[in-house]
């Protein structure tokens, strides 16, 4: 079976652009635009607002020399989610280039994953598998991929270890994000640049696989320059970015990707959607339906088809589908959801920005010796719907109007939370829609909803099971109350939801997706679908 990956996240607008009634929006991130002396760059418009792009693609492989000029090796530390898909990117890409870089794996000593590493071609013999201080030590850039809770743990050795002149590379904000908390810093003699793939790990890999056929095919990344000493920061991302295949590279800042990263995971990207669906079976069965039919018409309705048409065509084309006896049920279940949900997500990105959620996942990474994380599938929900997934018939999994309603009031609520605090329109949308279901919920439906979040990183692990039983009480306790009681439907917050520019840059996505689609059938391996 396939599923959309429809990646194009970068055509999309400044949050400068969007001023409805119900807000006002802080002042969008500072993104000035950038240049680059390697690759050409893209100015595109949407409402009046412009962000500046580069389109990647391996008919740009040949110009990967020039991009990480005085880089002779690179080292990929850890191996958890990304670092196997972006090791062999870039690996192959430079290879292909004829690259004289050389990609090596740093892992501790004793290393469960170090036989994996040996498995995909990394040896010691090629000096491209190693002790991760090591290979820090050796390498011109450092793509850091260890866990969250490790580089917080460790980042004072990893500096000290970086030979002069290195550059730091990161996937994710979240040591940035923990140095603020702490009120330390990168130290200042050093590039610090991220790139952060839109999708999980396993993804960026096959979307690779699968493009070699075909140009253009991957998972796209945002990208920031944090510090930039020598002068070639930029280059040397849009580099990176292009080597592990990515389509389309937009810009952001470090700051901005973790405060929407970790807010995106705990919301509709995992812990809303897991909130959602044990709330709505749950409700479903109350009103007389068999546990299969209330899999069916709450997890299996999102996954398998809410999803797949706000990848083709966009999050207002689910409410368009529908009927007008269904539309005034959406429509009910939007205005009794949209503000309990909101009220959740406000605290969350509170949480996150304050840098509480990250001294939370910290915390929680030192008792695990005590007390180990237990997985989540066991219950009637889960045991259900392996049921329903083995006799499943992908033609005709329903579209529930009232769980779309809940799960696009959701959504809706999570990207207002994000232009509200200033967030562009590119990073909003990449964290609360196309990551969701372009990404996640593709590995959802095939999968389940809890074996993603029993496999995920450790820090979106702890999001979403921190907040998965907010949404679900918050949900169960006031939104589906007051259906039951008979609220009435909020029309000025349908009119929001209908007007809302949101919809203009995601159907724009939606006509710039990739060549092909991501293919999950061959998925078999737990440890294949971890993300991070």
């Amino acid at each position: 079976m396939k599923f959309s990956a429809a990646v194009a996240t970068l055509f999309l607008a400044s949050a400068t652009a969007f001023a409805p009634s119900a807000f006002t929006a802080k002042p969008t991130t500072a993104l000035q635009g950038f240049s680059s002396k390697v690759f050409e760059t893209q100015e595109v418009s949407f409402a009046d607002t412009k962000e500046t792009i580069v389109k990647g693609g391996r008919d740009l492989f040949p110009l990967l020399p020039k991009a990480f000029e005085g880089i002779e090796r690179i080292g990929v530390i850890g191996w958890g989610s990304q670092a196997p898909a972006q090791a062999q990117n870039l690996k192959d890409s430079l290879a292909e280039c004829g690259a004289d870089i050389k990609v090596t794996i740093g892992l501790r000593e004793g290393s469960s994953s170090w036989e994996q590493a040996k498995e995909v071609g990394f040896s010691e013999d090629e000096e491209t598998l190693g002790e991760m201080f090591d290979v820090i030590s050796k390498s011109d850039l450092v793509v850091l991929l260890i866990s969250d809770a490790a580089q917080a743990k460790l980042y004072k050795e990893i500096f000290e270890a970086m030979k002069p002149g290195a550059t730091l590379g990161l996937s994710h904000g979240f040591l940035l994000g923990h140095l603020d908390s702490i009120g330390e810093k990168f130290p200042e003699d050093m590039d610090v640049i991220a790139v952060c793939p839109k999708g999980m790990g396993p993804s960026v890999r096959r979307l690779y696989e699968q493009g070699k056929e075909v140009n253009g095919a991957g998972i796209n990344s945002s990208f920031g320059v944090h510090q930039d000493v020598s002068g070639k920061a930029t280059d040397l991302a849009l580099g990176w970015g292009i080597a592990l295949g990515s389509p389309f590279m937009f810009e952001t800042t470090l700051r901005s990707e973790y405060k929407s990263d970790i807010y995106g995971e705990r919301g509709i990207l995992l812990g809303a959607v897991h909130g959602i669906v044990e709330s709505l079976y749950r409700r479903y069965q109350r009103q007389g339906m068999s546990p299969e039919q209330a899999f069916l018409e709450s997890s299996e309705s999102i996954t398998g088809n809410i999803v797949k048409i706000i990848s083709t065509q966009g999050i207002k084309a689910v409410y368009d589908s529908l009927n007008d006896e269904d539309k005034v049920t959406f429509q009910t279940a939007y205005s009794a959801s949209y503000k309990p949900a909101k009220e959740i997500l406000q605290e969350i990105y509170d949480e996150v920005s304050s840098g509480n959620e990250i001294r939370t996942v910290i915390m929680h990474g030192a008792r695990l010796d005590r007390y180990p994380v237990g997985k989540i599938d066991g219950t009637d929900t889960w045991k259900v719907g392996e049921k329903v997934r083995a006799e499943r018939d992908e033609e005709n999994i329903p579209l529930n109007p009232f769980t779309a309603g809940v799960y696009v009031a959701t959504m809706m609520a999570q990207i207002d939370v994000l232009l509200e605090e200033g967030h562009p329109y590119s990073e909003v949308v990449n964290e609360s829609v196309i990551e969701a279901v372009d990404s996640l919920c593709p590995y959802m439906h095939y999968r389940g909803v809890a074996f993603m979040v029993d496999n995920c990183s450790f820090t979106a692990k702890t999001g979403s099971r921190k907040w998965a039983p907010r949404f679900d009480y918050i949900l169960d306790q006031l939104a589906y109350t007051a259906v039951d009681n008979g609220a009435a439907i909020n029309e000025e917050l349908i009119a929001d939801f209908e007007k809302h520019t949101v919809h203009q840059a995601v159907e724009e996505c939606c006509k710039l997706r990739p060549a092909v689609d991501i293919s999950l059938f061959a998925e078999t391996s737990t440890k294949e679908i971890v993300i991070q």
